[in-house]
This record gives C-alpha cells, structure tokens and sequence, in this order.
C-alpha cells in the first residue's frame, strides 16, 4: 500500500465554459484520484455536512438536496462512498468498483463509473462577477456525476440578499478547500485516509436473509472484536452483493466475505481470522 501523502500536486488547468445569456462557469481541476478524493469527500460530507448541499445541474434540470444533520453513515465499500441522511440517501463512485465477492462488474463499466475529474468551479454573471460557488465531478464516461453547492455569500435561508449586502465570510470555506485540492498551498488535513478504516460488516438485507434476524450475528460479532481488543469497527450494512445464504458478513481488510454466519460462526470468524490470521474457509463466499 502507498504511503500517503498529504500534499496535493496542483495539476494547473483551468476552462471557462459557456451557458448561455452571457453567463459561465470556470472551471479549476486538482487531482481527485485515490486519497485525495477520498480526503475531500470526508471532509465535505462527514464535517462540513452543514455548509454543504448535492445535487446535479444540468440545463433545463436542477436537483439540490441539503443536510438537516448529520450523515448516519458515511462509509465505502467496493468502491462507493455511501452517505446516508434520515430522508436520503447517495452513492459516489470514488474508487474501482468490482462488483462483490464474484468481481462482476467489467473493466469497462468499472472505469466508467469512477470519479476521473474534478474541478472547482465560479458561475460568473455577464459583468464577470462570480455568483456561485461549487464543485463538480465528472465520471470516466466525461459525464457530469454530482456537483457540490458551497455557500454563497449572496443567499441566507433561501433568499437572495440585498445588492451590496454579500456575507463574503461565507468565501472561507471555498478558498480553505482551493488552497488545499486546487493550489496545494496546504496540506490535507489528515495523517491518513479517513474512509480506509478496518471494519466487519453484517448485512441487514432481507435478500439474503429474510427473516432479518441478523441482530444475533452482529452481537456476537461485537462482543467477539471487543473480548479480542481489536481494532476494528463492528458494523451494520445494506446489502453486500451475495444475496442468498445469509446472514452475510463481509471483512474490509482483506475483502472477505462469509456466507451463513450465525453467533457460533461469528465467533470463529474473529478468533481464527482476525486474531489467528486462518480464514474459516468453510463459510467463505463464493
């Protein structure tokens, strides 16, 4: 595994594209591969979840969604940042998504589906002021992903303020990000990549599982890592891509994904995996 590095190398382009009636939105590109994708998703998401709104922009069509609090979960696994609110929820490609245990999805769907650009970007009005504040990702395919609304020094609680009237503190937020994934003024602010946590996950789906009582499974599991001292985060998960043979448990670390697991089995899963580095072959999937 590479070392990580918390200095993003300026990649220095910039586009000015056009949108019509005179307006345009400038476009500042950093290096959104790896950790530093992951670092600025984090950070976006999981910290600054209240200054922050999603959606996608696109002409004749806006969706714009915000946070009323924060994320219950903001997690990756096969490759999707999965953030979910109490209302909604989203899927963000952010590295090379197999497919599950059977690596099903190809190559080439892989490579389309990733974040391969992003940029920083100013909406500017026809006297060449900026307006609007934000990011946008763009998939393989060149495809716009999902843009992030920053705030806007113009607008407070969904109204527009009075000409001459701007909140320009609202800009820090921006320049602290561009200094970093922009400029590389900065280093990030982490001494590692905040999603890469180790953990074990159970499958709450009730594909796999239909009675869902996969409570007992969890439970067991946790009380396994935590007799063990491990650590490892003991968590919950929506469906990891086996859907039969349940319930599922899925290990991060080395993408292990196991098939059957009751309390007993859970048990041995900590005990001779994770603590005496022997997979319980038996109850691996596939």
């Amino acid at each position: 595994m590479a070392d990580f590095n918390c200095w993003v190398t300026p990649v220095n382009e910039k586009t000015i594209e056009a949108t019509g009636n005179n307006w345009q939105i400038e476009y500042e590109f950093f290096d959104c591969q790896g950790d530093v994708l992951a670092c600025l998703v984090y950070t976006l998401f999981q910290e600054n979840w209240h200054q922050v709104g999603l959606g996608h922009l696109e002409q004749g069509s806006v969706l714009e969604l915000e946070f009323h609090e924060a994320p219950k979960k903001c997690v990756l696994y096969d490759g999707y940042l999965t953030v979910i609110t109490r209302d909604w929820h989203f899927h963000l490609c952010i590295e090379e998504t197999l497919g599950g245990p059977n690596a099903e999805t190809s190559i080439e769907v892989r490579q389309q589906r990733l974040i391969s650009k992003g940029a920083f970007y100013r909406r500017i009005n026809p006297e060449g002021e900026p307006r609007s504040w934000g990011i946008q990702f763009w998939n393989g395919a060149g495809e716009k992903a999902m843009t992030i609304f920053l705030p806007n020094p113009y607008v407070e609680d969904e109204n527009l303020l009075p000409e001459g009237k701007g909140d320009f503190r609202k800009l820090d937020f921006y320049q602290e990000l561009r200094d970093i994934y922009v400029l590389g003024k900065k280093p990030i602010p982490f001494t590692k990549n905040p999603l890469k946590c180790a953990y074990i996950a159970v499958c709450t789906s009730g594909r796999c599982y239909p009675s869902r009582k996969w409570q007992p499974t969890f439970e067991a599991l946790k009380a396994a890592v935590e007799k063990a001292e491990l650590d490892l985060e003991v968590r919950t998960s929506g469906c990891l891509q086996v859907c039969k043979l349940g319930p599922v448990v899925y290990h991060s670390t080395d993408r292990t994904w196991y098939s059957r697991v009751k309390p007993e089995v859970a048990e041995r899963i900590v005990q001779e995996h994770l603590v005496e580095g022997n997979k319980v072959v038996e109850y691996i999937y596939p």
